[in-house]
This record gives C-alpha cells, structure tokens and sequence, in this order.
C-alpha cells in the first residue's frame, strides 16, 4: 500500500486542527469530527494544547483512501514552536497552507511557504473561514498572489462531505 505524508501548516487560529478533523470525517476514517474548542481532537492530545486550544506537538492521524494510506501531519501554529513544524518539513510529501482569510498573510504564512519551496513540497494553499462576517475573498485571492506567488491556481470550492 502506498503511503502518502500530507503536512497542514499555518500560522495560529487559521484552522489546521479543524481541517484535519474535516479530512478525517470526510475519508470515513472519524464518525464525527472532534471540536478545538471542546478538547475532542484526535490530534491535540496534551493538556496544555486541549487547554490553550493551540496545537504545540506535531501529531500524525491517517486515513484510507483508495489504495493509499495518507498520514496527516497537524502541525504547530504559534511562531514559538516552528521549529517543530520544521522538523516536519522532511518526510511531507505535499503540504496544505492554510490561510484564514479573516487574518490573510501572516508573516508566518511567508516564512512557511518559503520553506515549502525551498524544500520543493508540493503544496495546496487552502483559504479557510471564507463563510466569516466582513471577509472579501477576491482580496484574499490577491493578497495571496501579491505576497506569495502569482503562480496559483484558484479552485473555488472544496467539498468535504462524506464518501
């Protein structure tokens, strides 16, 4: 069977944990998805980050697809633990940058994209709570070009219902 290592990466609050929540619901791996704010995640497990509702230990889940066993790595937000979201950055086969599009491009959004080209990963850049008062997606969309790169391709809607 092969296996594909697919690393979630953003700066803090963007929803890394929640998505991978979703992608696990989605595969039929989870019954229901778990919840940052009630301490439910699969892959918040320490005290301190089901306390804080922040991510500070990089946590693996999988799930089955097709013929493929795909790891999630749920990474780190908070600028003081990069370096554990680097550490990650070796066995990823492809990467989702979430981009919260109520906060845009975050410094750490740079630094984390620069790292993923540099390292030549594949990476899907997802943007994330479009449904939020006051949010103007077509800036999203620019800001992310303007700052990242002008080489995306926008896919406008994701469905993440069950198979």
């Amino acid at each position: 069977m092969k296996i594909i290592n697919i690393g979630i990466l953003a700066h803090v609050d963007a929803g890394k944990t929640t998505l991978t929540e979703s992608l696990l619901y989605a595969s039929g791996a989870i019954s229901e998805p778990g919840s940052v704010e009630k301490g439910t995640t699969r892959t918040d497990t320490m005290f301190l980050e089901r306390q804080r509702g922040i991510t500070i230990q990089a946590a693996v889940t999988s799930f089955q697809w097709h013929r493929c066993k795909v790891n999630i790595v749920d990474t780190p937000g908070h600028m003081d633990f990069l370096a554990e979201v680097y550490r990650s950055l070796a066995v990823l086969d492809g990467a989702i940058l979430v981009i919260s599009a109520k906060d845009g491009v975050q410094a750490q959004t740079r630094i984390l994209f620069h790292a993923l080209r540099k390292m030549n990963i594949p990476t899907v850049i997802f943007i994330n709570k479009i449904d939020q008062a006051g949010v103007d997606l077509q800036s999203v969309v620019q800001s992310v070009r303007d700052k990242l790169s002008a080489d995306i391709i926008i896919k406008q809607t994701v469905s993440l219902s069950r198979k």
